[in-house]
C-alpha cells in the first residue's frame, strides 16, 4: 500500500463573479405639433406613462414651452413599447401626437 499525503480532502472551486449587466436606458421623448391638445397630451401621460395629474401637467408645459419633454425613462424594449402607445392612441385620438427614443 503506498502512502499519499493529502493536505486537504476538500477541493475548493471559485465560481468567476458573474456581473450582471445593467440594461441600457433610454428616455422616451414627446414632440410639441400645432394640433395635439394639452388635454390629450396630459391624458397620454396618465395613462402610458401613469404620471399624477400634477407631473402629467408639468411635462405637458415643458413639451409646449421647450418642444419636447422627457414622459419617461426605460429600458429599450419598455421605451419602444410606450412609443409605439402613444402612436396608436394618437392616432386613435385624430392627434399628430409623436414620441421617440432616445438612449440616456
Amino acid at each position: 500500500m503506498t502512502d499519499v499525503k493529502r493536505e486537504s480532502d476538500v477541493e475548493i472551486l471559485e465560481r468567476p463573479r458573474e456581473r450582471v449587466k445593467e440594461p441600457e436606458l433610454f428616455r422616451v421623448i414627446l414632440h410639441n405639433d400645432d394640433y395635439t391638445t394639452m388635454e390629450f397630451v396630459i391624458a397620454v401621460l396618465e395613462a402610458i406613462f401613469h404620471k399624477s395629474p400634477a407631473e402629467a401637467y408639468r411635462i405637458m408645459m415643458t413639451v409646449h414651452l421647450e418642444g419636447r419633454g422627457v414622459a419617461g425613462v426605460y429600458p429599450h424594449e419598455v421605451a419602444e413599447t410606450k412609443v409605439e402607445k402613444v402612436h396608436e392612441t394618437a392616432r386613435a385620438g385624430g392627434f399628430p401626437l409623436r414620441a421617440s427614443l432616445e438612449e440616456v
